[in-house]
């Protein structure tokens, strides 16, 4: 999908990836009545990506695909797991490895998904995307300063007299505009972003969309591109991988899942994606799930999918499918397909 650049795209980790994440859990403590109960919001998820990559993640509203972006930079403090980055242990459950995440925060960034509440209304644009400059105390001068503020404000299609403006005179885009500069004033590696196009209109998803793949061109910069939307997670992702209630389903090329979908939830989400040719559209078939997506609080057993799936049996009932490879690195979670 993108070209890397070397001097950028590089890692010191032996397994050539720049962050890999392993067994990851997240469970928040829910009380009910006199007791508390884990509400499992993310539930043993492991995935690599490599240096200039993008890996799209995919499901629908409450799958714990935010959380899994949140838990990577330890907005969220993992509950179980590994994260590596760069051959750096961020966090192991078992070593009890907990590193200071500052120095690293200048490395992993995130784009927020609401452009509207990510952005402090009391400080002028220059100040927002400015802040980690000052942090990281990454100038000398305060001309330097702001060099490199309005460099990256070109860089993102904003002009130099929006400086000194506020957040709530910019439209939906541009504030978006304004996060994703802040986010790469500090020269990351890799970013998260969390919904970053879905509060915008169509036609400012595309010129979004656009810049980031300009920017991982001339950056080397690997994303996390979360997002519901099957065609925009295809458009900018070389890897995807689909979510379902804190677990992976499946994990493939950008190209071979949109070509070869297996497991059935894949299928009923690519059912759904509109097609513009009226003829294609009138002869494909909708795979329509029945019932509700279940409460985390009260995940089924074994598989989660299987109070929903057609394909279900009782080995699915009495374990999780582990994620095997079918071959060509497209990984599926399923007994019967």
């Amino acid at each position: 999908m993108s070209e890397t650049v070397e001097n950028k795209a590089t890692t010191k980790s032996p397994d050539g990836n720049l962050l890999t994440v392993e067994h990851l859990k997240q469970y928040f403590p829910v009380s009910q009545g006199m007791k508390k109960i884990p509400l499992k919001a993310v539930d043993d998820v492991s995935f690599s990506i490599k240096p200039g990559e993008t890996l799209g993640l995919v499901g629908e509203s409450g799958c714990g695909k935010t959380t899994v972006g949140r838990t990577i930079l330890q907005l969220y403090q993992p509950t179980a797991g590994r994260i590596v980055f760069d051959g750096d242990v961020l966090y192991d459950s078992e070593k009890n490895i907990k590193v200071d995440m500052l120095p690293y925060r200048k490395r992993m960034q995130m784009v927020f998904q609401d452009p509207y509440s990510s952005l402090d209304p009391r400080m002028t644009v220059e100040d927002i995307i400015g802040e980690g400059l000052d942090v990281h105390h990454l100038y000398k001068t305060k001309e330097e300063r702001r060099e490199k503020i309005l460099s990256l404000m070109e860089l993102v299609g904003l002009n130099a007299e929006h400086a000194m403006r506020y957040a709530h005179e910019f439209s939906g885009g541009q504030r978006q505009r304004i996060g994703i500069a802040r986010a790469l004033a500090v020269d990351p590696q890799f970013i998260v972003c969390d919904e970053a196009v879905s509060a915008l209109d169509v036609s400012i998803q595309a010129q979004v969309l656009n810049m980031f793949e300009e920017i991982q061109e001339k950056l080397g910069v690997a994303y996390l591109f979360i997002a519901h939307d099957l065609l925009v997670v295809h458009h900018i992702s070389d890897r995807i991988a689909v979510m379902y209630l804190g677990r992976m389903m499946e994990t493939a090329d950008a190209d071979e899942l949109n070509d070869n979908p297996i497991h059935p939830y894949t299928l009923s989400l690519l059912s759904a994606v509109p097609i513009p040719d009226p003829e294609t559209a009138r002869h494909s078939h909708r795979i329509v799930l029945e019932g509700d997506v279940p409460s985390p609080l009260h995940a089924p057993s074994g598989c989660p999918f299987r109070t929903r799936c057609r394909y279900a049996t009782e080995q699915c009932a009495a374990e999780m499918p582990e994620l095997k490879d079918r071959g060509n690195g497209h990984y599926v979670a399923c007994f019967n397909k």
